[in-house]
């Protein structure tokens, strides 16, 4: 029975993930002790309704569904680039429900972001008031502080540490976890290069743990998304499963070739013809004839300027709402599917 492909893109969850053959031997890591994968988002609380709907109704196309499985096999970051709307932060949840990865781990990158971020958080001071008022309380009758000159317990290094999205993702879970890296081309300039170690060592270290290794061998240390914890033993993280990572961007910038080449590549464009109206039934139904008349005015309009497809389904519901007049619903629909972009200078249509 032929293993391939993993990800199927038919937003039925299984457990084919369990059956992903070994890794090349150049991305065969051996991180320990073995972690089990959080509850998966699924339809719990956890997730964001919207994520919850958009993880269900995603439609990959076929190539998205071939790269997405080069990543897995490869255990190697998935860049994903397009323009606004075409479903790149949406293919990452859709997998994640798919092969039952647990909650995306999702790291929003600004110009001010740092890989420091994406590891891990440490508050020093919050550390040092938590230790100034615990002395406080604990402090002897003879108003001396003990002999040992040691923190009181309240500011244990662990107790203001957490780790980030990127620092879970590489924790040493038994299956991949899911990180979306979103809008990496937002970045600083150096944070692409700084994240290739990273990624392709499958590992770090926290430098504050490191340090107090001697007295504080392990610690108990909070994760992302969650007041859980995990132990990380002598300040090292190593990953076991490497995690299936999605980087997208909207191809604001270019990359350094050393990044691209560690990278398996996708470019999504926005939807056309079918698979646009797959995209629709997935999210609304059956289109009615007059949804079927927007798609059609959408995909005209489409090669004047840049549409977002999200645009159209606002048109699609809302168009379809109760109470709205079929004179309004023509001028209702064009103010929702203005254009994002233009090929060149024209002035607005409607």
């Amino acid at each position: 029975m032929s293993l391939w492909p993993v990800y199927t893109g038919t937003s039925d969850p299984h457990d084919g993930i369990a059956e992903l053959p070994a890794p090349p031997p150049w991305r065969d890591f051996d991180g320990g002790p073995e972690l089990a994968t959080p509850a998966e988002d699924g339809d719990t609380s956890a997730a964001s309704p919207d994520r919850r709907h958009r993880a269900r109704a995603y439609r990959a196309t076929d190539r998205a569904v071939q790269l997405v499985n080069a990543a897995l096999y490869l255990r190697r970051p998935l860049l994903v680039t397009g323009p606004p709307g075409s479903g790149k932060s949406s293919l990452a949840y859709a997998v994640a429900r798919e092969l039952r990865l647990g909650p995306v781990l999702r790291w929003n990158i600004t110009s001010r972001t740092t890989l420091h971020d994406g590891l891990y958080q440490y508050d020093p001071l919050s550390r040092l008031y938590a230790a100034g008022r615990a002395a406080a309380r604990d402090l002897p009758a003879d108003g001396r502080p003990a002999a040992d000159g040691q923190l009181p317990a309240s500011g244990e290094l662990q107790d203001h540490l957490r780790l980030g999205p990127l620092g879970t993702a590489l924790l040493p879970y038994g299956r991949p976890r899911a990180l979306l890296i979103d809008e990496i081309d937002k970045s600083d300039l150096d944070l692409p290069n700084d994240l290739l170690n990273i990624l392709e060592e499958g590992q770090y270290e926290i430098p504050e743990l490191v340090r107090a290794a001697r007295q504080t061998p392990s610690a108990e240390v909070m994760i992302d998304g969650t007041d859980d914890r995990v132990r990380v033993s002598r300040g090292r993280v190593r990953c076991r499963a490497f995690p299936f990572v999605v980087l997208t961007s909207n191809g604001e910038r270019e990359f350094p070739p050393a990044f691209l080449r560690r990278c398996v590549r996708l470019e999504l464009h926005q939807p056309r013809d079918a698979h646009l109206e797959r995209i629709v039934r997935a999210h609304l139904g059956e289109p009615d004839a007059y949804a079927r008349d927007l798609i059609d005015r959408f995909l005209a309009r489409g090669t004047d300027g840049e549409l977002a497809t999200d645009q159209l389904l606002n048109a699609i519901y809302l168009t379809g709402a109760a109470g709205i007049d079929a004179s309004s619903r023509d001028d209702l629909a064009e103010q929702l599917m203005p254009y994002l972009s233009r090929t060149h200078d024209e002035p607005d249509a409607f």
